[in-house]
């Protein structure tokens, strides 16, 4: 994006000189031409002459002052001129909001000026200036591979240096996301563990001290005794601004008033950072959030109402510790979804895999049973001190899970074994597995704690399990690949998000069929629901946005932009507020 950047300076410098150029041969023509000319010929000549004045004032003219509100391709210029100097983090949408607007005020005051925001014709010549002296330094930087040793890496960097960065350590074993040349959390925590492992002071950045040591590859076996986790095929999309991504405000009419604070309408209230990379973020009824980090972090973070991080739970586990005797020593997981019984006491934490001695068959996003793949466990922990406590063996890659009401049962649902495990809170142990068929995913249970109902992904079906005798029913036809499911309050209604079609769909329970069906965007993933079931909140992964949607009527009342790819979302009842949980790596949390 850097050469973009400079490439576009380049261009309009010398389009510059060429015009000026242009204009001082087309006069030497022109008066060569006069002086031949026939003096009746007056009227012409003063024409021309007037013509040539209009011309040279028009290429003159300096590029007209930029605010907010504008739009076009000059904007989509400046926001890449901005992120090439190291002032703009957001995308390149050529509209110029409020995130275009703060990193111009960031870049005038840097340099002097009158922060107010407009991109006027002297902050135009110093960011040119800017960009210009960047280029020429980079590249000297490029000619001299003793420059690129010396220099340091630090979060916010970008450009090929940062995405060799990124392929020795995962090489190396200390980095498990994508190849972005971004340097975010992911890339910062990735070298503070490197440098842990080689005695290095763990400040996440890359010195020559850190470069050097990286680039000889002799890392010491005894420095990390866990297996270095692979890439997985579930890994947040390689797009370029992975770790960092800030969707610009786009000025539709529903977001104005989200800006301006309406009651009726959602608006940003906070957005949590840090080294996370939350593939979900759960309430647990009683004012704590759980965010699950995947193999990405290897962390559980959990955080209070006041967006404060309560603690870090690394998904590191003695499992020999916890009965299972099979497995020594220390294993990583990886958490992927949780849920809460007992009125918030305990957290269940479903770990996509694990990683240690043992584990040599891993699932993946593409699996059957017939392949033998890892079971993989899941974890309670005690909310009031948030430690691991017990160590439950489920299927094969599980993914969603949820608590009976009555806090009897935890119900999980295993992707690659193709079915549900069914855990008994009391004495924490599964006591059955119940076959359903391709890539079970979504779970949810009535109120009564009788029926739980759960989305086959690979089917256009959801399963009804009796959970007393633990029968199966279905409901057909819902819609293809059925894959986040809500329940209402009374039970009378569910919702699920139907993968195949990016639709919502509706169903009536007391009927089995689907009343209405809404698009809320690309890809919508994850719901939650308010307390009192009127409103329901749909992430759209592919449209970075989050939409909420009506229940009665099923009308998408409005939709926001958030963070690239929005994965998660919970709802709290008390401060109705909706917290988001975007994969790139973020937690946004809305005010309703």
């Amino acid at each position: 994006m850097d050469t973009l950047a400079y490439l576009h300076l380049t261009e309009t410098y010398t389009e510059s000189e060429q015009s000026s150029l242009g204009i001082n041969f087309y006069c030497r023509l022109l008066f060569q031409e006069l002086k031949q000319a026939n003096p009746l010929r007056g009227n012409s000549i003063l024409l021309i002459l007037f013509a040539i004045t209009l011309t040279t004032l028009s290429w003159a003219t300096p590029a007209q002052a930029l605010k907010r509100g504008n739009r076009g391709t000059q904007v989509t210029s400046l926001q890449q001129n901005l992120r090439a100097a190291g002032y703009y983090n957001g995308p390149v949408t050529g509209f110029y909001g409020s995130l275009t607007q703060a990193a111009v005020r960031r870049f005038q005051r840097a340099h002097g000026l009158s922060a107010d925001g407009v991109y006027g014709p002297q902050t135009q010549r110093r960011l040119s200036s800017k960009l210009q002296g960047k280029r020429r330094s980079t590249s000297t930087s490029n000619n001299s591979s003793s420059s690129n040793r010396r220099r340091v890496l630090r979060r916010g960097s970008r450009g090929s240096s940062v995405s060799s960065l990124q392929r020795k350590l995962k090489l190396s074993g200390y980095y498990n996301g994508p190849i972005t040349g971004y340097y975010g959390s992911l890339t910062q925590a990735a070298v503070g563990r490197f440098q842990s492992s080689r005695g290095l002071s763990p400040d996440g950045v890359a010195g020559p001290q850190t470069l050097s040591a990286l680039e000889s590859g002799s890392r010491s076996s005894a420095s990390s005794p866990i297996t270095p986790a692979k890439p997985e095929v579930t890994a947040p999309p390689p797009i370029f601004n992975n770790e960092s991504f800030i969707e610009e405000q786009s000025k539709t009419d529903n977001n104005q008033d989200a800006l301006s604070g309406s009651p009726n309408w959602m608006a940003l209230k906070h957005t949590i950072y840090g080294k996370i990379s939350p593939k979900s973020i759960v309430h647990s009824g009683q004012g704590l959030f759980f965010a699950q980090n995947m193999m990405y972090s290897h962390t559980i973070t959990v955080y209070d109402r006041d967006y404060k991080l309560v603690k870090t739970i690394p998904d590191v586990v003695n499992l020999s510790k916890y009965g299972h005797s099979k497995f020594n020593g220390k294993y990583q997981g990886s958490p992927v979804e949780a849920g809460f019984s007992h009125n918030g006491r305990y957290a269940w934490v479903s770990n996509y895999k694990m990683y240690g001695p043992g584990f040599n068959k891993p699932g993946s996003d593409k699996c059957s049973p017939n392949q033998n793949t890892d079971n993989s466990f899941l974890y309670r922990i005690d909310t009031e001190n948030l430690n691991i406590e017990e160590v439950i063996q489920v299927g094969s890659v599980p993914k969603f899970l949820a608590a009976s009401p009555d806090s009897r049962l935890v119900l999980v649902s295993n992707w690659c074994s193709w079915d549900l495990s069914v855990v008994d809170t009391e004495n924490n142990q599964e006591i059955k597995r119940i076959k359903l068929g391709r890539y079970p995913r979504g779970v949810t249970i009535d109120a009564a704690s009788e029926k739980a109902y759960v989305a086959l992904m690979g089917s256009y079906d959801i399963a009804t399990i009796n959970l007393k005798d633990f029968s199966v029913e279905w409901l057909r036809n819902i819609g293809r690949s059925p894959r986040h499911l809500n329940i209402d309050p009374e039970s009378n209604y569910l919702y699920a998000t139907l993968n195949g079609e990016g639709q919502v769909a509706k169903i009536d329970l007391s009927t089995g069929k689907v009343i209405k069906k809404v698009v809320t965007g690309s890809a919508p993933r994850s719901m939650a629901l308010s307390d009192n079931g009127q409103l329901l909140y749909v992430v759209n992964y592919h449209s970075n946005t989050v939409s909420k949607v009506r229940t009665s009527d099923m009308k998408v009342l409005q939709t926001v932009n958030v963070n690239a790819h929005p994965i998660g979302v919970t709802y709290d009842a008390e401060t109705r507020q909706v917290w988001v949980a975007c994969y790139s790596g973020s937690i946004m949390v809305f005010q309703d």
